[in-house]
Order: structure tokens, then C-alpha cells, then sequence
């Protein structure tokens, strides 16, 4: 009687799988594969080989703390097709004396995540033996066209799942400037603290069957990596917070990657990291993403609206000095905010909403009990189909709604001018294979002052009335408003309002005379021009407060008043200077500053309300590569840096990092700097990875955050 196939050891050729799976980044000891693309192991016998008529082999694949056939955790498959049920798929590779390489692969739909597989061997009339032959790991797939996540670019792929650096977008519409950041999903370690992300979330802690069960749908992925991102219902990753105190945490302008970031997470047992606001809350939802296999980037909107109440209105208040006052209803146009788009199918929805979508993981309004917003697409947006699933109507207000201006005095609120051009702006990415930036505005909107913007519009607020109405929009959020009536006239919704330049026939203008180099005094002029026929007489308001990057304002620090004459059609200029010892006291983190002039003609009641935003500029971190950097050599790197300063700073940090450059972040305590003091040091690391890289530098101190600076480098194979 012959003897039962007895297994010895078993080889899941992580190393190759991993290659053919564009996982070998992550690792290349353990096996990480994509559904719906084969992958091969062998199969070692100790005591004869494999015979195909006589043994009979069946393979089976669990993830999750209850792995369930009817669920879909628990796949059982073997070698012959012909009984078999499962959608795994086993097939005879190669069989040779003592040992048998055999192609396996999972699904386009199966839950991604930890997998335990086994093998039963069943030898004709013996007994069946059970052996465990080790873990994997299964992520989303976007080379595969049956997968949800699939992308049909390679560039496209190369950039939104490979790429572990790029770019953020911060400043102001006027001054847009990149933030380089150091997404690092293939860093050691990191896949573990994603899936780790994934078990820490509520809907696994209130039902983990089920949650494993769902995970191979991208959209429910999303939904919980959003959630799981910020901590406002949960242990998520990040703490948000907008104020000027960081004292218990690290200042969010200071973080230069992700990586530092999710380790401290999962070292210090999941306990939230302090402090993120919303670019850091999506360059962590990136890296997840992009580890997981969901193509993901990072947008940044300039001048976003935050509409609380979904009336697709933001109300921003001023007072007679010009100064804006803080929001009653906690509406708010940010100067930027930052999200994420991720490529998905969505059968969920009518043909044609599939693509990228819009997920925001910083916690502003909550959605279906938590806070995270989306997956929104981005065509709904784009088409005002804000009754799509999910919180399409909240992404759309950030990018499409309209701004009033209103003057508080004596208890009356004056309405000044409705603006339906001032919201979404420049709406910005990273470009393919460039350090370019790209704008897809018109992927969210038609053309400003465009009949279909309009149009869109008006369907979307159409839509939100009827939806309240019938009480099945958003049950967690306010009750609709409607408009408040101005001076006794209903509010135009197809039309703007005047704006006072044209009643009174002055038109107020602010112009920078040097570039606003932190340090130094802010050097501006008003420009009046009277575009009448009549002589004018105004009295102006001016005044200039900081701005959180959330559009709320700190107290102001800086006020006069200008006394314009103005024969017709004749322009002046009233020159402003702001010093750096007044308005280096009143600085928020985010450097920006909001002038405001409130100017009035005496002989009318009419008032014309102008701002700028001036971003305050720091010079950038000079980072030189000294030699051909080549893997595993060592190799030296220069960094560059000063203080701007007329005054000397203290508790200087230097942070470095750089994914494949460097195993961890630097830290180099530099202590004080001297006024315009210029020093630079000198790092030395060992390549670990080839191909283009990027170093990532920022400088802290008593007086500033984030002086920042990058360096693109290319790791060549070893000579």
C-alpha cells in the first residue's frame, strides 16, 4: 500500500510573486500579492511525489477573526476545477520528483488584508493530512480590469499608488506653493499599521465578521480609512487642532512626512498623534491608500467653503473698522483646504459617477453618525447631483458656493455683495512624472460666470430644498435655512448683486510694492480710481488682522484710516506700511495676514469692501547631494539653511527624511541661530532603495515652523 504524500516545507517565492505583484517595495521576505493576479508557491514533499490520480490536494485561504464561507473570508479550492465552487482559483504549475509549484489566485472582489492559507492532502484511501503553510497579505489590484480600483494608465499608476512622495499645495490662490511631503507607504512597517488602521475601527469593533466581509469593496475601505484617519469618534491617527497652542504636541506645519507619524501612532498602543489639520489628515489618508492599492492623490481648493448649514451660502461678517468678525453660524471660507481623490468603480451609482472621488478625512461635519466625508464623485459634483451618495452635497458647497458680504453695525446687519465667483479656486494636484503642479478645476465646476455653472447651481440647491423637505438628506445636519431677506428685497438667486464699486462708481484696489519676506516690513498701496464724472470725497477704513488657514480670524493689529479726494475719473495711491516688530506678535502659524479696506463716499450710505491675503514668505532649505548617490553606499548630504530673522531664535530643530534614503527621520538639534545667521550641515546615510527619490527637510524654532526645503534624487545600482 502505497504511503500518504507527506508535506516538508513550502516555498512562497515572496520574492518573485512580490516583483510580478509590484510589491517588492514593501518587502520582499514576505509574500504581498493582488487580487486577481496569479501568484506561484511549491510545494516540498518528504516521501515521494505528487500523483495526480491518486492525491488529491485542496487549498484554503481565511482572513479575519471568523473566517466564514457564506461571507466570503473563507475560500476552500483545489487543484481540480471541477467540483470546485470557489471563485479561488489552484492550478498544476509544475511537477516534479518531490515537489509540486502550483498557481494560485484570488479574486478581483476579495476582502484585501491578512490571510492564512492551508493545504489538506487527501492520499486515495488515507487519512487527510492539514498543514498551515504560512501568511500573505492581498490588496487591491488597479493593473487588473476586473478589480473596482482599476486604473487603465500605467503612468497614472506609477504616480497614484507607487510614487511615495509629491507635493501638497498650500498658500494662497494668489501665492501657491508646494509642500514637499514623504508619503512612504512601502516603508517598513507601514503596511502593518494600515491594516492595523482597518481593526481598530468601529465597524470592526462592533461587528468583525462583518467588516472583514466588506473589506474587498474600495468604497466601504474608504469610508473607514476616512473615519480612521482623524480621532473624533475613535483611536484614528490624528488629533486636529486650529488654535495657536502646541505646546503637548508637534505644530502641524512642522510634520514633513507620514511615516513618523503612523509609527508613533501604533507604538504608542493607537493613541492619537497631536496635532494635524487638513493637509496632514490627507497626505496619512494617502499613504494608507496608496499601501492598500487604491490610487489615491492629494487636492488642495483654494478659497473652500465650509457651509454649515447646506444653504450653499457662506455668510462672512465685518464691522465698520473692516475688521472680520468671527462667524455666528461657523460658516467659513477657507484659504485652503486639502482632500482626497480615489479611483474607484461605483456601481452603487447611475452610469457614468465612477472615477475619482472626493474623500475628506478632516473632521468638519459627520456622516452617517461619523465623521468622514465621501466617497463624493467628483462628476457628481461637477453636474450638481448632490443627492448621490456619499456627501456629495457638503464636497460640492466646498468648491460651488456662493459668498455674502455683510457690515454689523448698531445691532443691523447691512448686506454688502453677494459673490458667486470667489469660491474654489486653482483646485490643484501633483502632475504625472513632474514635480508640476496640475489644476482639474474644471474637473469640480463649468466656468465660473458660465450659463452651466449657474445652472448647476440652482440644480443643486433645487435638490437640497426638495431633499429636506422630504427629511432624507443628511439627518445629522441642520435644519435648511432659507436665505434671510436684505432691506426688505428677497435675495437674487440667478443674478449677483451690485457690488458697491458700481453704485458709487470708485473702484479700491490693494498692491503689494515688495514680496512679503517674513522679517522684514510689509510695503502696500491702496489704488483708488474714480471711474465717475463727479468729484468724490471717501473715507477709508483699513485694517489688518492674521488668518488661521480655516479662515478665522485673530484680533486686529493694525488699523488707519485714509482720506481720499478724487476729481473724476482721477486715481490715487495712499501708501500702507505694516512693521514686522507689530505684526510679528500677532502671527498665526499659517503666516497669513487679511488687509481690509471699508471705504465709504460721504454724501452716500453706500460702502465698498475690499481684502488681500498676503502670505508672509520664508526662504527655502537648500538641500545639495555631494557625489553619486548609489545604492547601499554610502553618501553625503548637504543642508543649507538661515534665519531670516532680524533676531536671534532659539530651540532650533532640523528635520530630515526621506523614504529609501533614510531608515527613519533625522532629527539635528541646532539650538540658536543668530540674526540672518546662514549655517549648514553635513547628514550622511546609505541608499536603501534605487530609483528617483526625495529628501525632505524642515526647520523649527521658537519664531517659525516650517521653514522647508526638497531635493529630488536619483539612487543608481551599484556600479
Amino acid at each position: 500500500m502505497a504511503q500518504g504524500l507527506e508535506l516538508s516545507v513550502t516555498d512562497l517565492q515572496s520574492s518573485c510573486n512580490n516583483v510580478q505583484h509590484h510589491t517588492e517595495e514593501i518587502s520582499s521576505d514576505h509574500l504581498i500579492v493582488r487580487r486577481g493576479l496569479a501568484f506561484n508557491i511549491t510545494l516540498y514533499f518528504r516521501n515521494r511525489d505528487f500523483q495526480p490520480g491518486m492525491d488529491n490536494i485542496v487549498f484554503v485561504a481565511e482572513t479575519g477573526p471568523l473566517p466564514d464561507l457564506a461571507k466570503g473570508t473563507r475560500a476552500v479550492f483545489g487543484l481540480s476545477s471541477h467540483h470546485n465552487l470557489s471563485p479561488w482559483m489552484a492550478s498544476l504549475e509544475n511537477n516534479r520528483a518531490t515537489s509540486l509549484e502550483v498557481s494560485l489566485c484570488a479574486p478581483p472582489t476579495a476582502a484585501v488584508g491578512r490571510y492564512l492559507l492551508k493545504v489538506h492532502i487527501d492520499s486515495f484511501q488515507g487519512s487527510v493530512t492539514a498543514y498551515q503553510l504560512g501568511e500573505f497579505i492581498l490588496l487591491f489590484n488597479p493593473w487588473c480590469p476586473g478589480d473596482a480600483v482599476y486604473l487603465d494608465s500605467e503612468p497614472q499608476r506609477q504616480e497614484y499608488v507607487m510614487n511615495d512622495y509629491g507635493f501638497i499645495y498650500q498658500g494662497s490662490k494668489n501665492w501657491i506653493r508646494p509642500c514637499p511631503w514623504n508619503y512612504g507607504q512601502f516603508e517598513e512597517n507601514v503596511i502593518d499599521i494600515c491594516l492595523k488602521l482597518l481593526d481598530k475601527s468601529l465597524n470592526f469593533q462592533m461587528d468583525p465578521a462583518t467588516d472583514y466581509a466588506l473589506r474587498g469593496s474600495p468604497i466601504y475601505i474608504s469610508r473607514v480609512v476616512c473615519a480612521m484617519i482623524n480621532s473624533n469618534d475613535d483611536n484614528g491617527v490624528l488629533n486636529g487642532k486650529w488654535s495657536e497652542n502646541y505646546s503637548d504636541g508637534t505644530n502641524p506645519a512642522e510634520w514633513t512626512g507620514s511615516v513618523a507619524i503612523l509609527k508613533q501612532w501604533h507604538a504608542t498602543g493607537c493613541q492619537p498623534v497631536r496635532y494635524g489639520q487638513c493637509w496632514v489628515f490627507a497626505a496619512i489618508m494617502c499613504t494608507v491608500m496608496r499601501c492598500l492599492g487604491i490610487p489615491t492623490r492629494v487636492i488642495t481648493n483654494f478659497d473652500s467653503g465650509h457651509d454649515t448649514d447646506g444653504n450653499l451660502i457662506i455668510d462672512e461678517y465685518y464691522d465698520n473698522t473692516g475688521r472680520i468678525l468671527e462667524n455666528k453660524k461657523k460658516d467659513t471660507v477657507w484659504n485652503f483646504h486639502v482632500w482626497n481623490e480615489c479611483w474607484m468603480a461605483r456601481k452603487d451609482l447611475p452610469p457614468g459617477y465612477g472615477g475619482w472621488q472626493v474623500l475628506d478625512a478632516t473632521p468638519q461635519e459627520t456622516s452617517n453618525g461619523l465623521y468622514c466625508c465621501g466617497p463624493a464623485s467628483v462628476r457628481a459634483i461637477k453636474e450638481g447631483e448632490v443627492n448621490l451618495s456619499y456627501d456629495t452635497a457638503f464636497a460640492f458647497s466646498m468648491v460651488n458656493a456662493d459668498c455674502v458680504s455683510w457690515l454689523v453695525h448698531g445691532g443691523k446687519e447691512q448686506r454688502l455683495h453677494r459673490d458667486m465667483n470667489s469660491v474654489g479656486n486653482f483646485i490643484s494636484t501633483k502632475s504625472i512624472h513632474s514635480d508640476e503642479r496640475d489644476d482639474v478645476t474644471e474637473n469640480y465646476k463649468y466656468a465660473e460666470g458660465s450659463p452651466q455653472e449657474r445652472q448647476v447651481f440652482l440644480k443643486a440647491l433645487q435638490k437640497l430644498e426638495t431633499g429636506r423637505s422630504q427629511g432624507h438628506y443628511r439627518a445629522d445636519s441642520q435644519p435648511f435655512r432659507p436665505m434671510p431677506l436684505s432691506q426688505g428685497h428677497p435675495r437674487s438667486l440667478d443674478t449677483p448683486s451690485l457690488r458697491p464699486s458700481d453704485v458709487i462708481q470708485v473702484s479700491l484696489k490693494f498692491q503689494l510694492l515688495d514680496l512679503p519676506n517674513m522679517g522684514q516690513d510689509i510695503q502696500f498701496v491702496l489704488l483708488a480710481l474714480n471711474m465717475s464724472l463727479q468729484f468724490k470725497d471717501l473715507k477709508v477704513n483699513l485694517s489688518a488682522q492674521s488668518l488661521r488657514h480655516d479662515g478665522s480670524p485673530l484680533p486686529p493689529f493694525w488699523q488707519d484710516t485714509a482720506f481720499i479726494q478724487l476729481l473724476p475719473e482721477e486715481a490715487k495711491s495712499h501708501p500702507c506700511q505694516i512693521p514686522y516688530s507689530q505684526y510679528s506678535r500677532s502671527l498665526s502659524t499659517d503666516k497669513l495676514i487679511r488687509i481690509t479696506a471699508l471705504g465709504e463716499e460721504k454724501s452716500s450710505p453706500k460702502k465698498i469692501l475690499v481684502d488681500k491675503i498676503i502670505n508672509l514668505v520664508y526662504p527655502a532649505i537648500m538641500i545639495n547631494v555631494l557625489g553619486a548617490a548609489i545604492v547601499n553606499q554610502p553618501i553625503s548630504i548637504q543642508v543649507i539653511f538661515s534665519n531670516p530673522l532680524l533676531e536671534q531664535v532659539e530651540d532650533c530643530v532640523l528635520t530630515v527624511e526621506g523614504s529609501g534614503l533614510f531608515k527613519k527621520q533625522q532629527r539635528v538639534f541646532i539650538g540658536v541661530l543668530k540674526p540672518q545667521h546662514r549655517a549648514s550641515i553635513t547628514l550622511k546615510t546609505v541608499p536603501f532603495k534605487t530609483g528617483q527619490r526625495q529628501i525632505q527637510a524642515n526647520l523649527r524654532s521658537n519664531k517659525f515652523k516650517d521653514i522647508k526645503g526638497y531635493k529630488n534624487v536619483y539612487v543608481d545600482l551599484m556600479l
